[in-house]
């Protein structure tokens, strides 16, 4: 994370949870509390970025499901408006939503390049879901934000505790690892994602050929997230550097109707699932 001018991005604490202040960026933010929460910005409550795994939902961890069960509001990611979230259903699996305050948000699906202001809509909609957190945690409320996977890989929660640090005041937070997609594909298909001295690289496949190119040259094993719409493409520029034998596809891990394609060709053409990721491996194993 950015740090402020002379500050430090956080300090720890013996229970694990960091404090956050940063001051205002080139956001439309400008570091300012909303109105509506001025005086009342005490920020007592935590904000918790809760890894619930890929989609089974006993591949959640114990702690997660400790977090979710004495948390009140969740706060919910969802990607289409009046849309259901599969995190709130892998988080329902384990916790009882009963006596629960869910908070629906959507967030598009659309590219984010670091480094580089984001679509307005996708800006605004991480401004809406600070503010409508910051009013909870001002209440005191612990909120608990769940993600697919583990909140370090690709996560929308990561963009909103940016946000949230923009506004300027501080605020306690907690990030709670998960099992990622990305390890939960390695073991659905047997394969291991990195031996030895080997290179392990993550990237969206929706980077142009000539990265993918370069990538796979660096790397040892490439592995590739949000694939769905791009399999025609990847899958010819594997066959062109003779890797299409080496890569596999995991489609909707560890859900009930996983599939695993051993040949990445035969899924050419198909309705790949969003919830996909392909393992490359240079080096093959028996």
């Amino acid at each position: 994370m950015r740090q402020g001018k002379g500050e430090s991005p956080c300090n720890k604490t013996t229970e694990g949870i960091a404090w956050l202040s940063f001051e205002g960026r080139e956001t439309g933010t400008s570091g300012q509390t909303p109105d509506n929460l001025t005086g009342r910005w005490g920020m007592q409550g935590t904000f918790y970025i809760v890894g619930v795994g890929p989609g089974d939902p006993q591949l959640m961890t114990l702690k997660a499901a400790k977090i979710l069960e004495n948390c009140n509001v969740w706060f919910v990611p969802s990607a289409f408006e009046n849309g259901g979230s599969m995190a709130l259903k892998i988080a329902s699996g384990v916790v009882s939503r009963e006596g629960k305050t869910i908070l629906s948000h959507r967030f598009p699906m659309k590219q984010v390049h670091r480094g580089e202001l984001p679509d307005p809509e996708i800006k605004n909609a991480w401004q809406e879901a600070a503010k409508i957190i910051m009013s909870s945690l001002a209440d005191g409320e612990d909120v608990v934000f769940p993600t697919l996977g583990d909140p370090a890989i690709y996560s929308t929660g990561f963009y909103v505790c940016e946000t949230l640090q923009e506004y300027g005041s501080p605020f306690k937070v907690e990030i709670i690892p998960g099992v990622s997609a990305i390890g939960a594909s390695s073991a659905a298909a047997a394969v291991p994602l990195c031996l030895g001295d080997e290179r392990l690289v993550v990237i969206p496949a929706t980077f142009e050929d000539e990265r993918i190119r370069e990538l796979l040259e660096l790397s040892d094993v490439i592995v590739f997230m949000k694939v769905h719409k791009v399999m025609e493409r990847l899958v010819g520029l594997l066959e062109d550097l003779g890797l299409a034998d080496n890569a596999v596809l995991v489609e909707r891990c560890s859900l009930d109707d996983e599939r695993i394609w051993t040949d990445v060709r035969q899924a050419v053409g198909q309705d790949i699932h969003y919830f996909s990721t392909m393992v490359v491996r240079k080096n093959r194993c028996a």
